[in-house]
């Protein structure tokens, strides 16, 4: 019997973008200040300064994070009958804000990121979002940053709760990448936290990842690139294929 290896070549179809971080540092500008704003409107004395809201940041998802803080720091609050609904309606409140923020145009994308977007629409690339953020909160961000255009150029929007299981889990990237109808070998997932890249990479993605200041010092030894933003990249490089070895046995 003969073994014969044959190369595969996997060309580059698709970006899938993750948004908070990733797009624009929303995180501690945007979010934070949006949470502690409907604290105080739910009568509520949390306060999340800077530190220890990066510290909850390793908590994937608003309410996920709520939920955390309260059992933490407020158990007498998180153990009312009513504590599911005070989540719901904390976090409706914290959109409310974060979408007057992002609406003032104060909170822009990061270096790199737009001529990204541009420079792969005009390569015929397809795009996509991967996000635990909520649907608003992303159409928000694309229309004040890059027009009222923008939420349409990306072909498949997965945010918020379509999945049961949020970063680290791959739930997004996969329910992203049916949508899509490519196989993962195809498309690059654009990150920036080692939550995101567990994703990515446990859906079979590449995954380029542009650290921010509250991610910077996380594992990032499994990425496929690591780069200080997206002014770095080389759209002529990630675009070209990439090569996997198979066996063929014959004979």
């Amino acid at each position: 019997m003969h073994r014969a290896i044959v190369r595969r070549m996997h060309p580059l179809q698709a970006l899938i973008f993750d948004v908070d971080g990733t797009l624009a540092d929303t995180e501690r500008d945007g979010h934070r200040p949006a949470f502690n704003h409907a604290f105080a409107d739910l009568g509520l004395d949390w306060h999340w300064e800077e530190r220890l809201y990066g510290e909850l940041l390793a908590i994937t998802g608003g309410k996920e994070r709520i939920r955390h803080y309260a059992a933490r720091h407020a158990p007498d609050i998180a153990a009312r009958p009513e504590f599911e609904a005070l989540i719901r309606d904390l976090h409706a409140a914290k959109t409310r804000h974060y979408l007057r923020l992002v609406e003032s145009a104060s909170l822009p994308l990061r270096p790199g990121v737009a001529a990204l977007i541009h420079h792969a629409r005009q390569r015929g690339l397809r795009l996509a979002i991967a996000t635990t953020t909520t649907p608003e909160n992303v159409t928000a961000l694309l229309h004040a940053t890059l027009g009222p255009d923008a939420p349409g150029w990306f072909e498949v929007i997965g945010a918020g709760d379509i999945v049961p299981n949020k970063k680290p889990a791959p739930d997004i990237y996969t329910w992203v990448l049916d949508r899509l109808a490519l196989p993962a070998e195809n498309c690059l997932a654009i990150e920036d936290s080692a939550n995101g890249l567990r994703a990515a990479h446990a859906a079979g993605l590449r995954c380029l990842v542009t650290p921010n200041d509250y991610t910077a010092g996380e594992d990032f030894s499994s990425a496929w690139r690591v780069l200080t933003d997206l002014r770095e990249v080389d759209l002529d490089t990630i675009a070209a294929p990439t090569i996997s070895n198979f066996a063929v046995f014959s004979g």
